[in-house]
């Protein structure tokens, strides 16, 4: 089971209280509900793939209206051909539609969030949790990137849930493609706040615990490319001033050079492994590692003269 359905799992499970069921319910509907017309008489077909989420809808329906809905079960005959579960609300709708707020009393769809049942911070809540279980989807943790949208038929209740989301300061944003239109987040700790806010705690909990894990891989990994890189620079320039000392040997010799240049110029023949201050502590007058840097360049400098006049 991926992440996505462990997460629309857990929130099927979610206790809400009677102000909030409408608030999910509503969301359901706008995002997966479908009118159809026989008999002259219109029925409400709410489609899902998810088996916990189709029993979600009925209870809800049930619970707030008294209505005893049908669930069909057909086979998708393309791709993974999974399941597909229709609850149909075969009368009553009009009524139903117009307590949800998405028929206006003259029973006609409305785009938009519904406000009146958005007034208390718990039915908001509630509100995402439905459209996420209609609609969202959330990259499983460990991949590469942090993703989590919801998709919209209309754009206008799409830019309604962005500004929705962002009063929880999600900092979601909208994009239009050719499927719908999309509201997202792309932040982990975004993803983690809107997780706590529709209720997913034990996957909030687990993506947390995955995005500890990646961060303190990642600063590992920092620091031993920060170290590599500073090993390397310290082996180049090591192996260039054994280089130019030999240089400074065959040409000048090691006897003519000054006292403090042809001590440090011995000590690193004997030592080309270590750094520049422990070079500087192995020294007579023990020499800071500017002294010690300063003495090589200067080294480096005289064997860069001889070169240039041997060319």
């Amino acid at each position: 089971m991926s992440f996505a359905a462990q997460t629309k799992k857990e929130l099927t499970q979610v206790e809400a209280k009677e102000c909030c069921q409408k608030a999910e319910l509503a969301a359901i509907i706008r995002m997966n509900g479908t009118l159809r017309l026989a008999d002259h008489r219109r029925s409400l077909d709410i489609t899902t793939e998810n088996a916990a989420i189709a029993r979600r809808i009925y209870t809800l329906i049930k619970s707030q209206f008294g209505v005893h809905a049908e669930v069909l079960v057909r086979k998708k005959m393309r791709l993974k051909k999974n399941n597909v579960y229709m609850v149909r609300v075969p009368f009553q709708v009009e009524d139903i539609l117009r307590q949800l707020h998405i028929a206006d009393a003259a029973g006609d769809i409305t785009n938009g969030i519904p406000d009146p049942l958005l007034q208390k911070m718990c039915c908001r809540r509630s509100f995402l949790r439905g459209a996420f279980l209609a609609g969202g989807s959330v990259n499983d943790p460990e991949s590469a990137s942090y993703h989590l949208e919801l998709m919209f038929v209309d754009e206008d209740t799409s830019k309604d849930f962005v500004t929705l989301l962002n009063r929880f300061h999600l900092h979601a944003k909208h994009i239009t493609r050719k499927s719908g239109h999309v509201a997202y987040l792309k932040e982990g700790e975004k993803i983690i706040r809107f997780l706590s806010i529709i209720g997913a705690h034990h996957a909030l909990l687990r993506f947390e615990d995955v995005r500890i894990v990646k961060g303190m891989r990642n600063q590992v990994n920092r620091l031993v490319n920060c170290e590599t890189a500073n090993l390397n620079k310290t082996i180049n320039a090591a192996v260039r001033q054994l280089e130019n000392i030999q240089l400074l040997i065959d040409t000048v010799g090691l006897a003519n050079l000054p006292p403090r240049l042809r001590e440090v110029a011995e000590m690193r023949l004997q030592h080309p492994e270590i750094n520049l201050k422990e070079l500087g502590n192995m020294l007579t007058d023990r020499v800071s590692k500017s002294g010690v840097n300063h003495r090589l360049h200067k080294l480096d400098e005289w064997a860069e003269r001889i070169r240039r006049g041997m060319s």
